[in-house]
């Protein structure tokens, strides 16, 4: 899962992560420790998408929506009724 976030509110409490360009419209970030996923970036987007399990306190999340809908488990049931969007960034 992934929760949005504008950049400029998020603050990194154990170092820095690395990150790779994983396609032509984004990047990517990771911890060059482990290699555990962080987050996502579009390119010129103010917000940034982190991987939930990554969060001090996942807990504290409320989802507000469901983003790429497409791809999503026929099993999974998380967030009924929320506003869902299919992925515009196909290329």
């Amino acid at each position: 899962m992934l929760v949005q976030t504008r950049i400029a509110d998020l603050v990194w409490t154990r170092g820095t992560p690395a990150s790779y360009r994983s396609s032509p419209i984004a990047t990517r970030g990771f911890c060059s420790d482990c290699g555990t996923p962080l987050y996502l970036q579009y390119d010129g987007d103010e917000l940034v998408r982190v991987t939930a399990g990554s969060l001090d306190t996942p807990e504290r999340i409320r989802p507000a929506g469901h983003y790429g809908v497409e791809s999503r488990l026929n099993w999974a049931d998380c967030g009924r009724g929320l506003p869902e969007e299919e992925t515009q960034e196909r290329f």
